[in-house]
């Protein structure tokens, strides 16, 4: 009966937190909006940029829609910790008698939620813009789902570790980029192999081990992180 009531507890304290960072996010809605209007100008400043031809536009698309993702997660982990921990409320919530990862595994599932989902929407006109075969699309919103819950897992672990530190802005991309690239080199890979017509089984099976790996061990090393510089 005590497991029982301790799971349901936990499982009421990951929801709690996951209503209440969506929540706080609707009510600034310019500022959650930020991460996908700044994947969108991405996507679309990039054909003007290269003057390319739909050949050689769609050749590069794969690469472009990735790296606008990745920038666009990396804009938005800045403030994943940054208001709680300037208000107290982070030290509220470490002091409750959670786990650390468990609060962290909201937090993180609510980061994806507000980026990585809309994120997923957004890609498929972005594709379109940047002539990318209607082939490969599945196989881009697939990899998309594998690739951006990572994204969010692997960089809220910087994100807890610059929470506390001054130019915490520069110090997060030097951090989170080593955690994210495999993330952009398979889903590119993916994505490209579906537009070729070349099988993206391989890539998308890498993706499902580091977001397995990230499920795993992200929660966990980012509510040590927490805790640590909480002290």
């Amino acid at each position: 009966m005590a497991t029982a009531d301790s799971l349901h507890s936990g499982g009421g304290a990951f929801a709690a937190v996951v209503r209440r960072d969506v929540r706080a996010a609707l009510r600034r809605p310019a500022e959650a909006a930020t991460p996908v209007v700044f994947f969108v100008v991405v996507a679309a400043v990039f054909p003007l940029g290269t003057g390319a031809g739909p050949t050689t536009l769609a050749a590069v698309a794969p690469g472009a829609l990735w790296i606008a993702a990745l920038l666009a997660a990396l804009l938005s982990l800045d403030r994943l910790f940054r208001e709680d921990l300037e208000d107290g409320s982070l030290d509220q919530l470490l002091l409750s008698p959670h786990p650390p990862a468990l609060l962290a595994a909201g937090r993180i599932t609510a980061h994806w939620l507000l980026t990585g989902l809309p994120l997923l929407v957004a890609s498929l006109p972005v594709a379109v813009l940047l002539a990318l075969p209607a082939r490969s699309l599945p196989t881009l919103l697939g990899a998309l789902a594998l690739g951006t819950p990572v994204l969010s897992l692997a960089g809220a672990i910087g994100a807890a570790l610059t929470a506390g530190v001054r130019g915490r802005s520069l110090l997060l991309p030097l951090i989170a980029l080593p955690l994210l690239v495999p993330v952009l080199i398979f889903g590119t890979l993916a994505v490209r192999a579906a537009a070729i017509g070349v099988s993206a089984a391989g890539p998308l099976y890498f993706l499902a081990a580091l977001l397995a790996l990230a499920l795993t061990l992200a929660p966990f090393a980012t509510g040590a992180a927490l805790a640590v510089g909480a002290e």
